[in-house]
């Protein structure tokens, strides 16, 4: 099945891993590519250290995308980790896949819509494949089988709080 998390609240990428935590337990292997990510965010060093059935690839830079006017190695990098996505969900090894921060890269021009849309439709004998992240297209919508939007109700960022390592990141 696809699932989605969407919505401008936070929590998606959390869900995703509370997912990946569950196949885990069942020994499932999981493989998650982080688009638009280049952080060292706290999934990767415990997933690397604690979770030898999962494998994080990360696929962006620690830093923000013009929206309609990415550069060529924000390109090259969601191309890459779209790449490994495709032959991760092929191959047969994993029996979840995560593709993080998909819905923002659909959104901001690094991947073609209806590519990704196409290869998720060819491929639903395989994997349970989760997207995350805000501005999920409508048609990735029509396709999913779970859908659940995260609604931000309040956040410390509006009263001017800096991320916080282990909680944001």
């Amino acid at each position: 099945m696809i699932q989605v998390y969407t919505g401008d609240g936070k929590g998606k990428t959390t869900a995703a891993l509370g997912q990946a935590l569950r196949s885990l337990g069942h020994g499932m292997r999981v493989f998650m590519v982080q688009f638009m990510k280049g952080r060292t965010y706290g999934e990767l060093i415990a997933c690397r250290d604690n979770l030898p059935g999962m494998e994080i690839l990360m696929s962006g830079r620690d830093c923000f995308v013009k929206k309609g006017a990415p550069e060529e190695v924000d390109l090259r990098m969601a191309r890459e980790g779209w790449e490994a996505a495709k032959r991760a969900i092929a191959g047969g090894q994993y029996q979840m896949v995560i593709l993080d921060e998909i819905n923002v890269a659909l959104d901001h021009g690094l991947l073609p819509t209806d590519e990704v849309l196409d290869f998720l439709r060819g491929h639903r004998e395989g994997p349970e494949i989760i997207c995350t992240g805000r501005y999920a297209p409508r048609e990735l919508l029509e396709l999913a089988d779970l859908v659940s939007e995260v609604r931000e109700v309040k956040h410390p960022y509006q009263q001017g709080a800096p991320m916080r390592r282990g909680i944001e990141y």
